[in-house]
C-alpha cells in the first residue's frame, strides 16, 4: 500500500462480511496533497492492479490518524478489534 503516493500511512485489518465472513479493509491517511483528489474507490482500483486479489483492500476508509502504541507503531490490535466489536 506504501507504494501509492497518495497514502502517508495505513493499517490493513480483516472486517466482517457477510458473504465471505471476513475481508480485507485498509484504514488510509492521505498526504495533504492527494485529499482532495483521491476517493477510497480510486485506492481500491489501484491496489486491484497493484497486488494479488487476496492481498487487496476490497473497503478503504479514510482517517486523519491512526492510534500509536507507547513505542509509537501503529496499534493494529485496537483497530482490529474496534472492527469486530470487541473491547481491548
Amino acid at each position: 500500500m506504501y507504494q501509492n503516493r497518495a497514502i502517508r500511512e495505513c493499517c490493513v485489518v480483516s472486517t466482517p462480511d457477510d458473504y465471505r465472513g471476513e475481508t480485507v479493509k485498509a484504514l488510509v491517511v492521505l498526504d495533504e496533497a492527494a485529499r482532495a483528489t483521491i476517493s477510497a474507490d480510486d485506492i481500491v482500483g489501484w491496489a486491484r492492479g497493484a497486488m494479488a486479489s487476496y492481498k487487496a483492500p476490497r473497503a478503504v476508509v479514510f482517517v486523519d490518524e491512526l492510534p500509536r502504541t507507547a513505542s509509537n507503531k501503529i496499534n493494529w490490535r485496537l483497530l482490529q478489534d474496534a472492527e469486530w466489536g470487541r473491547t481491548a
